[in-house]
């Protein structure tokens, strides 16, 4: 059963929809399960000004995909790898600690979703993908 709190992040569909204008673009696919994500970034080489995204994918897909989209904005890439690993480490190792910036990302980060961990992760997959980072 879901949870309603992610049904509503994924229901956010502020930044849904590609434009075709960005500076960077990439796919990724989850082989498990078949979730996919294409990613739209518009970035200069310090800073990601903003994120679109289209998913054919699971709701925890489309809710990190929502999150992200709205959190990435005004990061800064050469950081955005490190941060990734962290986010990756406190989902995978208890005890770790999430990043402030990602802290919303523990209402998808539980225990109980462990399984749903590649869908989860993917939108940052297809961002790194879109950056080469």
């Amino acid at each position: 059963m879901f949870d309603i709190q992610v049904i509503k992040l994924a229901s956010n569909t502020k930044n849904y929809g590609l434009t075709k204008l960005s500076t960077h673009k990439a796919s990724s696919k989850n082989k498990l399960c078949g979730d996919k994500i294409t990613v739209e970034l518009n970035a200069d080489k310090i800073k990601i000004k903003s994120m679109r995204y289209e998913t054919e994918s699971c709701v925890y897909c489309q809710a990190s995909a929502s999150i992200l989209s709205n959190t990435i904005s005004s990061l800064k890439i050469n950081k955005l790898k490190n941060d990734f690993l962290q986010i990756e480490d406190f989902f995978l190792t208890k005890g770790k600690k999430l990043p402030k910036k990602y802290k919303i990302f523990k209402i998808l980060m539980k225990k109980k979703n462990k399984d749903r961990y590649k869908c989860i992760m993917l939108p940052f997959y297809a961002v790194q993908k879109a950056l080469n980072i």
